[in-house]
């Protein structure tokens, strides 16, 4: 299974780090290109020092890249870690449709069995 792919404790940082819906607003900008930290500080209703905070927690989920650019520091998503993220979320997706799938299939079975035991009771009427 996917899961392999990450490491529990990859998989608590990530998913903590998108708990936040600052973060995830961060994650998709950063994704459509590079900010700066004070670009994106200003886009939100708090301090600098909270918005570098938040960066840095993405930073560490690996969901974000920060490198140096002259006197700024930017940010740019890491579009690997989310497609991870996704392909585990979709493994997990598969376990329940496959259970779906038998549940479905327990419930045809009764169908038919209580169809064929009710029918020779009508005939008999």
């Amino acid at each position: 299974m996917v899961v392999d792919e990450l490491t529990d404790a990859e998989v608590d940082r990530i998913f903590q780090a998108l708990a936040d819906a600052t973060r995830r607003d961060i994650v998709a900008r950063s994704l459509q290109g590079e900010h700066s930290v004070s670009e994106l500080a200003r886009r939100y209703d708090m301090s600098f020092a909270a918005v570098q905070k938040h960066v840095a927690v993405l930073e560490r989920a690996g969901l974000v890249r920060k490198r140096t650019r002259g006197r700024e520091r930017v940010v740019s998503g890491d579009p690997e870690t989310i497609r991870r993220a996704s392909r585990l979320l979709d493994a997990y997706e598969e376990i329940w449709r496959r259970r779906d799938r038998a549940i479905d299939g327990i419930l045809a079975e009764e169908a038919r069995s209580t169809l064929s035991t009710t029918e020779p009771e009508r005939n008999e009427r």
